[in-house]
Parts: C-alpha cells; sequence; structure tokens
C-alpha cells in the first residue's frame, strides 16, 4: 500500500497502528509540512508548535540556513565512518571545543547514546585515574530522571512503564532526591566508590522540575572537593532553550555579545543533543577535558555514524544560527512574558494550579483528580484551536515552542491556552 501525497490523517494513523510498533501515544494530528514556529496537518490546517520535538526545533523548523548546509554537505560527502578521516570532523571538533570551553568532544547522534556514553567515560576515569576497584565505581543519579530509554538507563529510572519486563537491570547506581544538596553529601559521606553525578539542570520529562536557586553550584562545589565528576545532561536544556546557551551558565551567555565567559557551573562532563540538530540531522554529543576524556583510545569506544560529515556540518550551522540570532536572549525574554501570563491566567481559573520553567521550557500544572484525562483532553482542544502540545506525566503540560517565536505570536498563542482553557472549566467538576 503507497502512501499517497493526498493521504488522510485518518489513514496515516490507521497505517502506523497497523505496522508500527505502539510504542507512543501521540496527539491526533498528522503533521506533513513544518516552517518556523508552525506545523500543518495533511488536511492543510496550520497550528503553533509549543513543543518543538521536545526541544530539537530550537531554531525552529526547517531554518533555511540549516537545511541548505544539510544539502551541501549530503550532496558532497555523508559518510566514511570513523575507519577513515573526513574532512569536516576535525573542523567541527575545533568549533564544538572552542564554543562550549572544552578541550575535547567525542561525537554521537542520540540523546540517550551520548548519555550512555558519559557513564562509560566517568567509570573508565575511576577506574584509570582515581584507582577505584574495577567493576565497584557508582553514579549518583536523581530519583524522576529522564535519561533515555536504554538498558542502562531505566535501570536507575523511576518511572514503572519504562522499566517493567526489561530487567535485570545494570547496577552502579544510588539514586537521591533531586534539588537535595544534603542528600548528595549525605551518600557521598556514607557510600563508597562514588565516580560521579549525573543530573539534568532542569527535569524536563518529569514535568519540567527547575531547582532552587544555587542548587547545581553547591553540588558541583560538593562534587569538586570529593573528587567526583559532574555530569550535567543538556541534552534537553541546553542550546539556548532555558534562555542561556546552558542551563547550567546561570547568568553566562558564552556565544552571545554580552558574554562574562565564565560559567556559573562548569561540569566535568557535558552531554548535549536534540536542538544541535537544528531538528534537522540525529547529532549528539559528550565533551569533558584532556584528563578524562584521554581514557578513551583506539577500539574503547565508537560508532560508524557518530562525527558523520553531514552530522558535523549540520551541528555546526545549528550552533551558529543559535548565536546569529540571539536567540538565548530571545528565549530568556519570552520566557518570563509567557510565565508572567500564565500566573495571571491562574489567578482567574481554578484548571491551572501552578506554572514552572525557565526561558522557554515551561510547563502549567492541571488541577486533575487522579487519573483523570483532563490533561490530555485540553491538549487535544487546544489542538482544536490551533496549539500543539502534551502532557507529560498524567496532569502536567509542557509547552517549549520554537525559540524563532516573536512576542506577538507568543501573546497569541498565549491567548489560545486562555481561552480554551476557559472553555473546559465550564465541562469540569473539581
Amino acid at each position: 500500500m503507497l502512501v499517497k501525497d493526498n493521504q488522510s490523517s485518518k489513514a496515516a494513523i490507521a497505517l502506523e497502528d497497523k505496522y508500527g510498533a505502539h510504542n507512543y501515544h501521540p496527539l491526533p494530528v498528522v503533521l506533513k509540512k513544518g516552517e518556523g514556529v508552525f506545523v500543518w496537518d495533511v488536511e492543510g490546517n496550520k497550528y503553533y508548535d509549543f513543543l518543538s520535538a521536545y526541544s530539537a526545533v530550537n531554531q525552529g523548523h526547517c531554518h533555511p540556513r540549516i537545511i541548505n548546509k544539510l544539502k551541501e554537505q549530503a550532496e558532497t560527502l555523508t559518510l566514511t565512518s570513523r575507519a577513515f578521516y573526513n574532512d569536516q570532523l576535525g573542523v567541527y571538533e575545533k568549533f564544538m571545543s572552542n564554543y562550549f570551553g572544552f578541550d575535547k568532544i567525542l561525537p554521537m547522534n542520540t540523546g540517550a547514546e551520548a548519555v550512555e556514553t558519559a557513564i562509560k567515560l566517568c567509570r573508565k576515569y575511576a577506574y584509570e585515574k582515581k584507582g577505584i576497584s574495577e567493576n565497584e565505581a557508582k553514579i549518583i543519579v536523581c530519583e524522576n530522571n529522564f535519561h533515555g530509554r536504554t538498558t542502562t538507563v531505566i535501570s536507575f529510572s523511576n518511572d514503572e512503564t519504562a522499566r517493567k519486563n526489561f530487567g535485570p537491570y545494570t547496577p552502579g547506581f544510588v539514586k537521591i532526591p533531586y534539588d537535595d544538596v544534603e542528600a548528595l553529601k549525605e551518600v557521598i559521606e556514607t557510600t563508597e566508590n562514588i565516580a560521579g553525578f549525573l543530573v539534568e539542570p532542569i527535569q524536563g520529562e518529569a514535568g519540567v522540575y527547575v531547582p532552587q536557586e544555587g542548587y547545581l553550584k553547591k553540588a558541583r562545589e560538593i562534587c569538586a572537593q570529593n573528587d567526583i565528576l559532574f555530569i550535567a545532561d543538556e541534552v534537553q536544556t541546553g542550546i539556548a532553550r532555558t534562555g542561556r546557551l546552558l542551563a547550567t551558565c546561570g547568568n553566562c551567555s558564552c556565544p552571545e555579545k554580552n558574554c562574562s565567559g565564565t560559567p556559573e557551573v562548569k561540569p566535568d562532563i557535558l552531554i548535549l543533543g536534540k536542538a544541535l540538530s537544528g531538528g534537522a540531522y540525529p547529532v549528539s554529543a559528550v565533551l569533558a577535558n584532556d584528563p578524562i576524556m584521554e581514557v578513551i583510545t583506539p577500539g574503547v569506544h565508537g560508532s560508524t555514524f557518530g562525527g558523520n560529515p553531514i552530522a558535523a556540518a549540520v551541528a555546526m550551522e545549528a550552533l551558529k544560527v543559535i548565536r546569529d540570532e540571539d536567540l538565548a536572549s530571545n528565549a530568556y525574554k519570552l520566557g518570563k512574558i509567557f510565565r508572567k501570563e500564565m500566573e495571571s491566567l491562574i489567578e482567574e481559573n481554578d484548571l491551572v494550579t501552578h506554572v514552572r520553567g525557565k526561558g522557554l521550557l515551561n510547563a502549567i500544572v492541571i488541577n486533575e483528580k487522579e487519573d483523570s484525562d483532563l490533561a490530555w483532553n485540553i491538549c487535544v482542544k487546544l489542538k482544536e484551536n490551533g496549539l500543539l502540545a502534551k502532557p507529560t506525566h498524567g496532569n502536567i503540560i509542557r509547552f517549549a515552542p520554537p525559540l524563532v517565536m516573536t512576542e506577538e505570536q507568543l501573546m497569541d498563542c498565549v491567548d489560545i491556552i486562555k481561552k480554551t482553557l476557559d472553555s473546559m472549566i465550564q465541562q469540569v467538576d473539581l
């Protein structure tokens, strides 16, 4: 059965349902075209994208500079594997190292793959540089984390849907509450062979949980004092999403005009993905300085596609767009406006109890009873009104539009959200 150009949404959904594994529960909309902050479905209906492919499309859909770079490289050289050098990789590695202030980069493809790489790097460093006995290293992680869905990562996940019937699980991880410096201190004091602390600067998938001011800085200091590697998973929060180049930057905005050059919290290992690709091609990366990265030697770790010419060319252009269009500053400004508007909505509408976020990574908490599908129904109604968003963890709706959004467009989206919630409250028994 061929997929026709004029295929209906119903037919497209039926095809996926019949021939694809049911590992996602998408909103009932079938998208065909994207440009900037907008997407269109197969029937031609236009929507604001308020999810940005989980922050992979920070630069907007089909950014012409990124797409042109993709085409240019795809017509020249696509893949060599790492059996040979290619003329893009070294240039990309130098660009990345300078852009983020690290000695070296280890190029990979997906966010989960980069997290796995960081875990391997941390363990190998612990054995070869710290003297921890082989197979004894432990990595501290936070409850309610989301670092991917590989077998190793789900071993330290709280999400039973992601974990159930996938054991036996990988050992070597110690869980502590998120945003709890005292818990971090305690586990370090009472547990032997701690090699690293893996943390999301903001827990996105868990519902956009923003830690208290100073948490990351204190955690970083504790790790440094105890010779423990501080590993920042910025797959979702990185690349200008939170109003800075990195969420760990605090008030630093490295590639911007007013850069102080000194990040508030510099991790030992930095994990990037999603928007590093400009939404056009899978790209991820792990960055660290020489004393850590030099434990990686030929044959120890690799990827056929990691560091391929297309990925290198696309990622460099994606980061240049972030810098040239000052998208971090735009995210910072619009994020403040959005949260202020949502706070005023909360005063008028009992459906929403809380708004939280940073930059243009935000979420609202819906006032609903346990096991209710209210947040889902709100998202379906938002879709009918021209805005696409998705619930996470039941009663939380994440809002993360492309960073190229204008203030006028943002206010149009705020009106859609308010209109939708006002219409829904009449139908709900709180």
